[in-house]
């Protein structure tokens, strides 16, 4: 299995206008052959100090993959190439973390 926890940070005020596109995008994500989960999250309220917040321009999509080549394969989805179109000019900053379970 293959995790990933991508960050995305939208330009000021676009998150919930990307979150739009992307919940659109995700019935598509989910049909995919090899797809576990995928979803967006942002930071949880009254958690207290010990908590770091991403702030209000971020959410973390947490994705769960059978294999690398089901990853492969989502990446280079049609309906992700019209997803990263219709969003490239709202995002800041995109970092990608693909990760095996230890």
């Amino acid at each position: 299995m293959i995790h990933v926890i991508a960050v995305i940070t939208a330009k000021p005020g676009k998150r919930e206008e990307i979150l739009g596109h992307f919940r659109a995008n995700v019935p598509a994500v989910k049909a995919e052959k090899g797809c576990i989960e995928y979803g967006a999250t942002v930071d949880a309220e009254g958690m207290g100090s010990f908590q770091t917040k991403f702030g209000p321009d971020t959410f973390i999509v947490v994705e769960k993959w059978e294999s690398t080549d089901a990853l492969k394969a989502h990446a280079a989805a049609p309906h992700m190439a019209a997803y990263g179109a219709k969003t490239k000019e709202l995002i800041a900053s995109r970092v990608i973390h693909v990760l095996s379970p230890t």
